[in-house]
C-alpha cells in the first residue's frame, strides 16, 4: 500500500458513483501507519465545494443542501473554490472502515481546544497518486470532547439521500454496521479514542502552510484513470 509521508499534501476526494468529483479537500499528512491514515487542515487550506453547498454555507439555509442532493441525484452539479474557515481539523480514517473520525478544534484562552468528535460515514479509503477517494453518505455522529455524550446529526438528510437512490440498500446496511462499531469504540474508548487524551492536545504544526489543491483535473481525464 501507498504511504504518504508526514507533513506531505494530500488530497480528499469524494468521488460519486458517476466517476464525477462531488468535493475536493486539501490535507496535510500527520500519520500514515495501517491502523490510519492520519491528515488535518487549517483555516485557510483549499477545498472545492458543490455550488449549492457553499450557497447553502454562506447563506445559513440548509434548505438550499436539499437541492445540492437533488443535483447530486441526477449526476450533475458545479463545484466552487473555497478555505476551510475557522475550525482546525484532524482526521482519523482507517483504511477498510465505512467511516473517518474527525477531531475539530477552536480558539480559546490556550490557543486551541477541542470542540468536539465529528463520526463522517462514507465509502471505505480508495488511495490515489494524490490522496485517498471517499464518498460521503451524509449521517454522521456528533461526541462530545470528554466521550461522555454523543447525538446522531442529519438524520433526515441521509433519510432523503436514501429515497431520491443516492445511497443503496448495500450502502446502508454498511452504515448500519459501522454506526454500531463506532457505538462500541466509543463505549470501549478504542480506536483513535484509546488516545483520546493525545488528540484533544494536538495542535497544528505552526511551520505548515496551510494545504492547497492541485489545479482541477478535467472530468473526462479523472474518469478514464479510475478505469485504467
Amino acid at each position: 500500500m501507498r504511504r504518504f509521508e508526514a507533513g506531505r499534501t494530500v488530497v480528499r476526494r469524494d468521488v460519486h458513483r458517476t466517476g464525477r468529483v462531488w468535493s475536493e479537500q486539501a490535507l496535510r499528512v500527520v500519520a500514515d501507519t495501517d491502523e490510519a491514515l492520519v491528515a488535518a487542515c487549517a483555516p485557510g487550506a483549499e477545498v472545492r465545494w458543490p455550488a449549492l453547498y457553499a450557497k447553502a454555507r454562506d447563506d445559513g439555509d440548509r434548505s438550499v443542501r436539499t437541492e445540492a442532493f437533488e443535483a447530486m441525484a441526477t449526476g450533475r452539479w458545479d463545484l466552487v473554490a473555497a478555505v476551510w474557515q475557522e475550525t482546525d481539523l484532524l482526521l482519523w480514517k482507517p483504511p477498510e472502515a465505512w467511516f473517518s473520525v474527525n477531531a475539530f478544534y477552536v480558539p480559546d484562552s490556550d490557543g486551541r481546544r477541542l470542540r468536539n468528535w465529528y463520526v463522517n460515514f462514507e465509502h471505505p479509503t480508495r488511495r490515489t497518486e494524490a490522496g485517498f477517494d471517499t464518498f460521503d453518505l451524509t449521517v454522521d455522529l456528533l461526541i462530545a470532547p470528554d466521550l461522555t455524550r454523543w447525538e446522531w446529526k442529519d438524520e433526515d438528510e441521509y433519510a432523503h439521500v436514501r429515497r431520491l437512490g443516492i445511497v443503496s440498500d448495500a450502502e446502508h446496511r454498511a452504515v448500519d454496521d459501522a454506526r454500531a462499531q463506532v457505538l462500541g469504540m466509543v463505549a470501549d474508548r478504542s480506536g483513535p479514542f484509546a488516545a483520546a487524551d493525545r488528540w484533544a492536545a494536538w495542535r497544528w504544526e505552526p511551520a505548515w502552510p496551510a494545504p492547497r489543491l492541485p489545479q482541477p483535473v478535467p472530468l473526462a481525464e479523472t474518469i478514464a484513470s479510475e478505469s485504467a
